[in-house]
């Protein structure tokens, strides 16, 4: 998928009834599929979901076997391991969406809900449990490959960020931590900051670990001793 971004145009868009989400990527005729994309459909309506079934083969994705419903959504993901989700529904129940939000925090994916329901307070409750794009008033399948798209590339920008989250709140746990360190050591070894920092670097190094792993050590060894 490309990366690069582009000015942003009308096109550029992934539109609900009264909601945009604007994207700096362009639509491409088709979703990239290197490796072929594995889709898994959910329901909890009685209507027939054949056409966008085959709408999605059409497109070269792997269409899993079966559809599964709401409740069983967690499941579906740790047995089958899908590339994107599609939910087809009247109106996500509070049920569906916490179902959503579980497998969110565990084990992420691109989800598209199709919904008739355009009430506002609801596309943000679907958005926060992990909804990637919420669609209403149905589906052109002319329309797929470019909503399809920009929800891939919109859950890629959004797992960037969740990283570099990450790695920012584990760099300053890590900070603190050497700090905490370096304070000990300066009260048992009366040492000033420089020569605590320079011990703990000392032994980092003649261990071969990491200056936080060290820290982490120096402080549990000092919970020991209370």
């Amino acid at each position: 998928m490309r990366s690069t971004a582009r000015a942003l145009t009308p096109a550029a868009y992934l539109v609900t009834q009264h909601l945009a989400y604007p994207l700096l990527q362009p639509w491409p005729v088709a979703p990239p599929h290197s490796p072929m994309l594995r889709v898994l459909l959910v329901t909890d309506t009685d209507k027939p979901i054949g056409d966008l079934r085959d709408a999605l083969a059409r497109l070269g994705c792997e269409m899993l076997a079966g559809t599964a419903t709401p409740h069983a959504l967690h499941r579906a993901v740790q047995n089958e391991r899908p590339d994107v989700i599609i939910i087809d529904t009247e109106s996500p129940s509070r049920d569906t969406l916490e179902q959503l939000a579980v497998m969110h925090a565990s084990a992420p994916r691109p989800v598209l809900m199709f919904s008739h329901d355009a009430n506002q307070q609801l596309i943000r409750d679907a958005v926060n449990a992990g909804v990637t794009a919420y669609l209403v008033e149905g589906l052109a399948s002319e329309r797929l490959a470019p909503i399809l798209e920009v929800a891939l590339a919109r859950f890629a920008q959004e797992s960037q960020l969740r990283e570099r989250l990450a790695q920012v709140e584990n760099e300053l746990a890590e900070r603190k931590l050497i700090d905490r360190a370096k304070r000990l050591l300066m009260d048992q070894q009366k040492l000033t900051e420089p020569a605590a920092y320079a011990s703990l670097r000392k032994r980092a190094m003649n261990q071969g670990v990491k200056l936080a792993e060290v820290a982490r050590a120096v402080v549990a060894a000092a919970g020991s001793l209370k």
